[in-house]
């Protein structure tokens, strides 16, 4: 994100106060603004047969890409709620536990604003049975797949890189 002006006083901001991919933007009135990372949550949900949920994403970024159920964390809320929240919101389906994999780093791309994200994974365990049911505006549709060898990992549309970590990760891979 870069400012033109300073959102507290409107002095117009030179390059000198606005170096790219600083962490904090500074300006004479005393303002200092710091460019914090935003934390994101996934779900890796195995289903009994071995395959692997995915979504295929109905919106930008990365359209009609493999992503895994989840999304931003809200303010005031914990990630693990925010695993709760995301999968019953996008699949209609409540976990039953969950597992903590890894985080990793992530560059979220949207409306030209580069936003730097921490990438929260965790493993769900879904009730057997469970019936999914697609948020339209979130999710195009969903299927399951075999992630089981590196061959398969690198065949997968994944729409972020933070998601190929993980599922290396979880499968022992890396």
């Amino acid at each position: 994100m870069e400012f033109k002006y300073c959102p507290n006083c409107g002095k117009r901001l030179d390059e000198g106060d606005l170096a790219k991919y600083r962490r904090v933007w500074k300006c004479d009135c005393g303002l200092e603004l710091f460019n914090n990372v935003a934390s994101a949550v996934g779900l890796v949900i195995k289903m009994p047969d071995g395959k692997i949920l995915f979504e295929r994403r109905a919106k930008e970024p990365r359209k009609g890409f493999l992503a895994f159920p989840g999304g931003f964390v809200d303010p005031d809320e914990s990630a693990e709620e925010a695993c709760v929240r995301e999968c019953m919101e996008e699949t209609g389906v409540k976990p039953l536990s969950l597992k903590y994999i890894a985080t990793f780093p992530n560059d979220y791309d949207f409306a030209g604003v580069k936003y730097k994200t921490c990438d929260i994974f965790f493993e769900a365990t879904i009730p057997e049975n469970a019936e999914f049911k697609a948020q339209e505006s979130e999710v195009l549709g969903f299927e399951t797949r075999f992630v089981r060898n590196e061959k398969e990992l690198d065949e997968l549309p994944l729409a972020f890189s933070s998601a190929k970590k993980t599922l290396r990760k979880y499968l022992g891979l890396d």
